[in-house]
């Protein structure tokens, strides 16, 4: 984010922790000790009003976790979540698009129902004809039709459901979208669609996203710019070009070289995958060092801070 630009959300040195301790019965009998899973550690990131942040790594990597702190489903254990002054001069508050259009829709519920919920619910609009008309309205925003709205979830392709969750998202005019993985429960050709239509929407309605994903070919068409995580923390942040032509940590280089290849299907590939270390009991030190080929004995004991470099990127590594 230059200096120009306004945070339209910022987190500072956020912490969440889960106890996944056995049931205390369990613990009595069997002597077994309390245990804590820290899902993220020390994340900060700002994302500027209008712009795109992404979060990316593999699953288990805590971007979820953030994304559902963000919006308020879980609290954080520590640190601050600070939302910027909307249009209203009220600050903003985050909308989610989940992951799985399959399950974040109540089947028995038709479409129109749906959408309209948020509209009752925050009382947007108080009379039922404006409310039928705002929801054929955002089925039209989305590309579906309003009679659409007639219908039930299970009548509707993958693509389409995203498409109705996307509207419920909008129906309560948001100016922040957390989208959680919104594309990976859908074929490619469908992906596409899906996100065309949302840099369709945040460039009419002037939205601010902050994306979740583990794919980068997907997060290189959406972002200004991606935070990559690695077991709850955040190892490198940069400009979406930058983190593409020159990525600094051994970690983004490993995510970078999965993407598939048509020219060099068969290409070396410097960085083995290796298995993620259990997020129970996280290595010390740089967290990456059991999987990283340039490893050093420093790497195995001191855990790398988060600094930031002339290009403007953060890189978390001794050897950046």
């Amino acid at each position: 984010m230059t200096a120009n630009q306004t945070a339209a959300l910022e987190v500072s040195r956020l912490d969440r922790v889960f106890d996944v301790s056995p049931p205390f019965l369990n613990r009595l009998l069997y002597g077994q000790k309390r245990k804590s899973l820290h899902a993220v550690n020390d994340v900060s990131f700002s994302v500027p009003m209008g712009g795109c942040l992404s979060l990316v790594g593999e699953s288990g990597c805590g971007k979820s976790t953030v994304a559902r702190l963000v919006t308020g489903i879980y609290p954080p254990s520590s640190g601050q979540i600070r939302f910027a002054p909307g249009k209203s001069g009220q600050p903003l508050s985050a909308q989610m698009i989940f992951q799985d259009p399959y399950a974040s829709l109540n089947p028995r519920w038709r479409v129109k129902n749906i959408i309209a919920e948020p509209l009752r619910e925050l009382k947007l609009i108080d009379n039922d004809a404006g409310i039928q008309a705002r929801v054929a309205e955002l089925l039209g925003i989305v590309g579906l039709a309003a009679s659409d709205g007639e219908k039930f979830p299970h009548e509707f392709s993958g693509g389409q459901r995203q498409r109705i969750s996307i509207a419920r998202a909008l129906a309560s005019e948001p100016e922040f979208l957390v989208c959680d993985e919104p594309t990976s429960a859908l074929d490619v050709s469908v992906q596409a669609q899906i996100l065309n239509l949302m840099r369709k929407l945040q460039d009419e309605l002037g939205l601010t996203y902050l994306f979740i994903s583990h794919d980068l070919s997907v997060v290189r068409h959406m972002s200004d710019r991606i935070a990559v995580m690695y077991l709850g923390r955040v190892v490198e942040e940069a400009d979406t070009e930058t983190l593409f032509a020159d990525p600094k940590h051994p970690y983004t280089r490993l995510l970078l070289q999965t993407i598939p290849n048509v020219n060099a299907p068969q290409r070396n590939r410097e960085i083995a995958a290796g298995e993620v270390p259990s997020p129970l009991a996280p290595p010390p030190g740089c967290t990456f060092h059991t999987r990283c080929p340039l490893a050093q004995p420093r790497c195995k004991s001191d855990r790398p801070e988060l600094l930031p470099k002339a290009d403007g990127a953060r890189v978390a590594c001794h050897l950046a």
